[in-house]
């Protein structure tokens, strides 16, 4: 399952269970996100133990899409049965802020910042 634009992409890995996010996801709204969102919904229909995000090569994305990745979260939460873990960089400045705000959804996340 891969969704790849000039822009971004987004990659699932079966093996790891880990969504790769690379680029500047900057689109416009939930019917913009609308195939990443269903591409996140088949992992987690496909009930893997775990879910690793690593977003350590997403250079930014905008209100929208953290809105997006915060729905997902709740939506995993809800499964009690699949754990999250998000990697970042502290590189990257929004991600040290945002991806802290994950866990006050999902304490079970387990964020990594590098």
């Amino acid at each position: 399952m891969d969704i790849k634009t000039k822009d971004y992409s987004v990659c699932y890995d079966t093996t790891t269970w880990t969504v790769d996010w690379q680029g500047s996801l900057r689109l416009s709204g939930s019917d913009e996100y609308a195939p990443i969102v269903d591409l996140l919904e088949q992992v987690t229909e496909s009930q893997p133990p775990s879910i690793t995000l690593n977003l350590r090569h997403l250079e930014f994305l905008n209100s929208s899409g953290i809105s997006m990745l915060s729905k997902f979260v709740i939506k995993v939460r809800q499964k009690k049965n699949i754990s999250v873990v998000v990697q970042g960089s502290q590189k990257i400045p929004w991600q040290g802020k945002s991806l802290k705000n994950l866990q006050r959804l999902m304490p079970t996340l387990k964020l990594e910042l590098e």
